[in-house]
């Protein structure tokens, strides 16, 4: 290291990552921040990338010298000048300190060449993709890491001939120079660093039209069915996303471009970088006979991601511990989007499942955690994300929206947006803002929903004077013992004679009174939130119990019978309602449910139970019954999405021979069902069933698959996951140890999953211990929600009190365990404990 003035003295060299402190001290200095940034990729994914960039910004204060954020070694900086001159610097972990003799007062350019870090560049033998959230920007070149140093980026990339790339800009220069080809993109707007992006290699490029721009999707889809099928409904969806934000902010498309891209194997959903969205490839194109719950899925997604455009992306969270704002609006806003295409959809069922069960999920664990968080350091950062802010957040903002109205919420948001367009704010800044718009006190409302872990335990409690209501209340206990009150309305449903009554409460205090229960005659059984409005653990009397589980398929409203059944899950999970008379009453209820978002629920909630809460011998006495319950509705559902949906349950559940060999006639196409037409994906999954069931041919079946195979990012997927399949299985968790192995990281997960499958459980719980020793490694290489994908693959599988007993060991044996990475393991390990704890 080079030595500096005393000012500069190493004696308090900047902390890894990026401190609060230190993002304070550069967010007062440095303003008008420029990246003049250009990479040359080799075709040869062994030869590293290379890279020079010129940094120009304002300093406001020359007196102490300037930490840059670089997430590499020493020798990966090949070059430094400041202000036209060689300039000493030294180098930290994650950093680069240039002195303060090298600066100006005023304005400034720092030129570095470099070498990129590999990692977030995502590379791959014929494309790559940058994906920087939420401080991995700093991973592959020099930068200033945080959320509230905006800056413009002018990029070029030296590309291989026959590549084509997609940036936040448009082109401006297009050169053929040999084997090499020059892009250049024009200067962006405003962004924070974690949505600087691009993506290079073999693309097809589609086009179409809004409002006299081109839109442009690139993709490796080489099924050009499956493309034709699919690209139309892709980019409708995305034209009327835009043409609803427009409207409903007032503030019209603020960037100068709009492209997406599908990426296989994409570690997210979706990244909202603007002008060159990235998406996974599987949620845009769809499989040829998809669920209903597929195709929602789908368009809620591309809402949510055009919505960041402006929340998000337009106005972003000044530190990240306001990252949920971000994505609470675009969850929050995509249902409004979506609601209107699919006028055929019940959207308060459809919210209902989107949101409740997930947030639940956490919320009931003692891994919880308050919607926003504390954040000291953005090495930290990617820990934040989960459940509580994609969908307890969502919940709370359309209870704020009940609370002060629908105009004030979007007067309010406009208001927001324009106020801070291009800039940054925090969640306070919009209480603020609402706050004018209503008479309730939202810094009080707010502190209770946003700042406080966990979720009310909510009973009704009634008295009768003779056959009639004398008085109903419902009552809110905090279970964490704080005294926090959640102020929220709420949807009792009370019944008598089986003619249920829905009431609407503002559950504002401990208890409510429920004024229009009263005189009402007496009830079969009371539901404390029959509508799914409400946000708790809704404790059910002992009566309403046995009522519902024997007639909640009665109810009449979908959505009721989707909270009944949640009301009973619950129930089942705090030791009220046997394992076994749940799943008796989730198949009275596939007998009779007519709406399809409710079949795939009660399908996917009784899995886990069917799994790991019943007994081997229960199982198997349920099993046929199960089994022949979806296969009828495969054959005679009237919809391909619901046959669709009906298989992949089959493929969850299937365990006698004959539920085995019908997925093997299907996976043969011995059996053909009519209005079913199976994709790629679909016969890869069958095979994958098949194997993990151990049929006797499983390696030629998987072997005959594979030959299958025309695309050739499927045909790597179906290779990396027939591993776990291999009978050296302890060869391919090992190999998992090294970070390269697990850069594909969805495929990672999918083969976690079937090695910790159910019925490999006895083989597998030897891995337990040894993915949870890697996990602060999983934390720190991988992308922000695979260190919870690593802890549920490997644990969802596992319900026996070995298993519980090696998690368990491993908390106590680290007591100073990183506090997040302690939530999550608390978070995935719950159901096992309650699965481990089960008398059978």
């Amino acid at each position: 290291m080079i030595c500096c003035s005393r000012r500069d003295d190493e004696s308090n060299p900047p902390e890894p990552g990026v401190s609060w402190t230190l993002a304070q001290e550069r967010a007062g200095r440095i303003s008008k921040l420029v990246y003049d940034i250009s990479f040359d990729i080799p075709a040869e994914v062994e030869k590293p990338v290379t890279g020079e960039e010129t940094i120009s910004f304002t300093l406001a204060d020359a007196d102490t010298a300037l930490v840059l954020d670089f997430q590499q070694p020493r020798e990966n900086v090949t070059q430094l000048q400041a202000n036209g001159q060689p300039s000493k610097w030294r180098h930290y972990t994650d950093h680069i300190q240039i002195p303060r003799q090298a600066l100006l007062q005023g304005s400034n350019d720092i030129k570095i060449r470099f070498t990129a870090g590999n990692s977030p560049l995502n590379r791959h033998p014929d494309y790559l993709y940058s994906l920087f959230v939420p401080n991995r920007a700093s991973a592959a070149f020099p930068c200033f890491d945080q959320p509230d140093l905006k800056a413009r980026y002018r990029l070029r990339l030296d590309l291989p001939a026959g590549w084509t790339a997609v940036a936040n800009g448009p082109v401006v220069s297009d050169e053929e120079r040999g084997n090499r080809r020059w892009l250049s993109f024009s200067d962006t707007k405003p962004l924070s660093t974690y949505l600087f992006s691009f993506a290079a290699g073999r693309f097809r490029v589609e086009e179409s039209e809004w409002k006299g721009r081109t839109i442009r999707l690139f993709h490796r889809e080489t099924d050009r069915d499956r493309a034709a099928q699919n690209v139309p409904a892709i980019f409708e969806l995305h034209r009327k996303a835009l043409d609803w934000l427009e409207a409903y902010t007032g503030i019209p498309y603020p960037f100068d471009k709009f492209d997406f891209v599908a990426v296989p194997a994409f570690q997210f959903s979706g990244m909202e970088h603007p002008g060159a969205i990235l998406y996974r490839d599987s949620s845009l194109f769809l499989d040829e006979s998809p669920t209903q719950a597929e195709i929602l899925q789908r368009a809620s997604l591309i809402a949510h991601e055009t919505s960041h455009m402006w929340f998000g992306d337009l106005v972003t969270m000044r530190w990240f511990n306001d990252v949920w704002t971000k994505e609470v609006f675009a969850n929050f806003i995509a249902a409004k989007i979506v609601n209107p295409s699919f006028p055929e959809i019940d959207h308060q069922l459809r919210f209902f499942l989107a949101h409740y069960p997930g947030a639940y999920e956490v919320d009931r664990t003692r891994g919880t955690h308050p919607i926003r968080q504390q954040l000291e350091n953005m090495k930290e950062a990617g820990s934040l994300y989960g459940a509580i802010i994609y969908q307890k957040a969502p919940i709370m903002m359309r209870q704020l929206e009940m609370l002060i109205g629908e105009e004030s919420m979007r007067a309010g948001l406009q208001e927001y947006l324009k106020r801070f367009a291009f800039s940054n704010a925090v969640w306070p800044e919009l209480v603020d803002i609402l706050d004018k718009r209503t008479d309730s006190d939202l810094r009080a409302w707010s502190h209770d929903w946003v700042e406080q872990p966990g979720r009310p335990w909510i009973s009704a409690h009634i008295e009768l004077e003779g056959s009639r209501v004398r008085s109903l209340e419902l009552h809110q206990e905090d279970p964490l013992g704080r005294g926090v009150i959640w102020p929220q309305k709420i949807t009792p449903l009370i019944s008598s004679k089986g003619k249920p009554t829905a009431l609407e409460v503002t559950l504002s205090g401990k208890s409510e009174p429920v004024k229009r229960g009263e005189g009402l005659n007496a009830p079969d059984f009371v539901l404390p939130d029959g509508r799914g409005v409400g946000y708790g653990m809704f404790e059910l009397d002992e009566a309403s119990r046995r009522f519902l589980l024997d007639n909640f398929p009665s109810l009449p409203e979908a959505v009721s019978r989707a909270a009944a059944w949640t009301a009973l899950y619950d129930a089942m999970l705090e030791g009220q309602v046997r394992p076994r008379f749940l799943v008796q009453s989730g198949l009275r209820a596939l007998k009779s449910e007519q709406q399809e978002l409710n079949v795939s629920f009660f399908v996917n909630s009784l899995a886990p139970i069917y799994w790991g809460f019943l007994s081997d011998t229960d199982r198997r006495s349920v099993a046929p019954q199960l089994e022949k319950q979806l296969w009828d509705l495969l054959l005679s559902a009237r919809s391909s999405s619901l046959k669709s949906a009906a298989l992949k349950g089959l493929m969850r559940i299937a365990l006698t021979e004959q539920g085995i060999r019908r997925l093997r006639d299907v996976w043969e196409q011995r059996v053909k069902v009519e209005g079913l037409r199976l994709s790629e994906q679909d016969y890869m999954r069958l095979a994958w069933e098949l194997a993990v069931r151990e049929i006797d041919d499983a390696q030629d079946v998987l072997t005959r698959q594979s030959r299958r195979i025309k695309n050739p990012d499927r045909s790597r997927e179906f290779a990396f996951v027939v591993q776990a399949f291999s009978p050296d299985t302890d060869k391919f968790f090992e190999s998992l140890r090294d970070k390269e192995n697990r850069k594909s990281e969805p495929w990672v997960l999918q083969a976690l999953s079937f090695l910790h499958h159910p019925l490999r459980a006895g083989k597998s719980v030897k891995y337990i211990r040894p993915s949870l020793d890697m996990l602060e490694e999983i934390q720190a290489t991988g992308d922000i929600f695979f260190a919870k994908g690593w802890l549920d693959a490997t644990l969802s599988g596992h319900s026996s009190p070995e298993a519980a007993a090696v998690v368990r060991e491993f908390l106590e044996s680290h007591p100073s365990y990183p506090p997040r990475l302690k939530a999550k393991v608390l978070q995935s390990s719950d159901l096992l404990f309650r699965k481990a704890r089960v008398e059978y």
